[in-house]
């Protein structure tokens, strides 16, 4: 990892002024003004489709600004490319990865970099440079791995090595803990804090506030493709930052919610998964009330409620659905039954970025007569159907007729949430809802969730986020390594003994 020292502090090493970017219907920067010197942490901070990835995309060579002027280290710089952005030291960690799945680790950091003599690829020494990189980030990461066998953490580690290879002036890092147990980010901290000292500057991309106060120095906030104020973080509050983000106040993050639990919907006994993930796992989920699942990136609570949906295969257990054994799970079998599924990515998963939002929203329907007969889709019914359900979601803006991918996250979200709506359902999983989106969406999302939970659903919430999870549900699983660590309900449900049931895990097993 090579670092530069910036002979003049004083000065801003990246300054643009009056960025604006149009895209075809839509002016997603609006002369933004935006400074970041070397050895500081600027926090890019606004709701989705706010402008911040358009504008890490500018910085970052992928889009060109239509007007504004853009100097780095004192020099103005025009016609920016990835390549030349690179070269001079800006290097960008985006959300949405940019490896190659079929090649190794390895390969994809030296991919358009490679280390060859007279012709020949220095294969070994580009091994021996990849794995110094690694430990010297911390990372738990095999560089022979092949990335499409990679977990999304790994994945995620790969991301942030490949941009760190070259000469580093300037970092930026978008939702880069999204992904990461609590030790990677641990580690990742350390290493921010590492790259501070040696005065590289860090644009940095987060909806989550406690990652904010923990390394901001400053914070840029972004509203509807404008800049509405740079602050100090260190004198700002949460209230304030959100505000400003949001454009209104607002008083409570979570809703309350009138949980009346009823008849057990969602029963699970010693559920065992086939990759070991899940051992051994007993839990219910009752109507009228939330079911959390909490625990770290990678303790088997996502696998646990794709098991329930029939993508996860189980070697053993049994899982009761209303009463009923449901053998054989399967994500169509499960519609039938009346259960939805929220996974987190939604990129790889949850949509189909090149199609319609109103393809997108009604994918999951298409047995249904209302939507098709005789195998022919009823289109005039569809459209219609998915313009309602996307105007009491308040889609912005709402032409179901883009495509998914020119979405926000917040939006993308709102999309899958809408297939909820389509159909007759009574048990609802969701794996990490709030992942890559904003306040806004978030409380959004919690209001549906609300809704639904009111209207008599069954709703299981899986989160790595404690103060989201904790407040969302009425009982709470705790997962650590696969099994059930705890159950928690009323006052028992507090952040302090979903820690410790951790830490007992840990001392149990040193004493074994």
């Amino acid at each position: 990892m090579d670092v530069d020292v910036d002979p003049r502090p004083d000065k801003p090493l990246l300054q643009l002024r009056g960025i604006s970017k149009h895209f075809t219907g839509v002016r997603a920067l609006n002369r933004v003004d935006l400074d970041v010197r070397a050895g500081e942490l600027h926090v890019l901070f606004g709701e989705n489709g706010a402008g911040k990835s358009t504008l890490i995309n500018v910085v970052s060579g992928t889009f060109p600004p239509d007007e504004g002027t853009f100097h780095f280290d004192g020099e103005e710089i025009s016609h920016l490319t990835p390549q030349r952005a690179r070269a001079i030291g800006i290097s960008p960690v985006f959300q949405e990865f940019s490896l190659v799945p079929s090649l190794t680790v390895e390969e994809n950091l030296f991919l358009g970099r490679e280390i060859t003599s007279s012709g020949v690829l220095r294969a070994r020494q580009m091994r021996k440079r990849a794995q110094a990189l690694i430990d010297e980030l911390g990372f738990d990461l095999d560089p022979s791995r092949r990335v499409d066998d990679l977990s999304r953490a790994h994945q995620q580690m790969a991301e942030i090595a490949k941009a760190l290879l070259g000469k580093v002036r300037l970092l930026i890092l978008d939702e880069p803990t999204a992904s990461l147990t609590e030790r990677e980010t641990g580690r990742l901290f350390e290493l921010i804090a590492r790259l501070k000292s040696q005065n590289v500057g860090l644009i940095y991309v987060s909806h989550r506030m406690r990652e904010i106060r923990a390394l901001a120095d400053r914070v840029t906030v972004l509203r509807d493709g404008r800049h509405i104020r740079t602050l100090d973080a260190a004198t700002s509050t949460d209230g304030e930052l959100v505000e400003l983000m949001t454009g209104r106040k607002i008083d409570l993050l979570f809703p309350t919610i009138a949980h009346k639990p009823d008849k057990v919907m969602v029963d699970v006994e010693n559920l065992t998964l086939a990759d070991g993930s899940v051992r051994d796992v007993n839990l219910y989920a009752r109507t009228g009330e939330i079911t959390g699942i909490a625990g770290l990136v990678g303790c088997g609570k996502s696998e646990l409620i794709r098991a329930i949906y029939g993508i996860e295969p189980a070697t053993s257990g049994v899982i009761r659905i209303d009463g009923a054994p449901y053998e054989f799970p399967a994500p169509r079998r499960s519609l039938k039954r009346g259960i939805a599924y929220f996974p987190a990515n939604r990129i790889a998963e949850g949509l189909a970025l090149s199609r319609p939002i109103r393809e997108n929203a009604s994918m999951t329907v298409l047995d249904l007569p209302a939507f098709a007969r005789f195998g022919v889709l009823r289109q005039a019914a569809e459209r219609a159907r998915i313009a309602d359900i996307m105007a009491q979601l308040q889609l912005r803006p709402p032409n179901i007729e883009r495509a998914a991918g020119a979405l926000s996250g917040g939006n993308r979200q709102k999309v899958m949430l809408g297939r909820a709506l389509t159909r007759e359902l009574t048990v609802f999983l969701f794996d990490e809802p709030s992942v890559g989106i904003d306040v806004g969406a978030k409380l959004e999302v919690y209001e549906f969730m609300k809704r639904l939970v009111e209207a008599g659903a069954a709703v299981i919430v899986v989160s790595s986020e404690l103060p989201e999870v904790l407040a969302l549900s009425n009982r709470l699983y705790v997962m650590h390594h696969g099994r059930i660590a705890a159950e928690l309900t009323g006052a028992e449900k507090t952040e302090q003994n979903v820690l410790s049931s951790f830490f007992r895990d840990h001392l149990t097993a040193e004493v074994a």
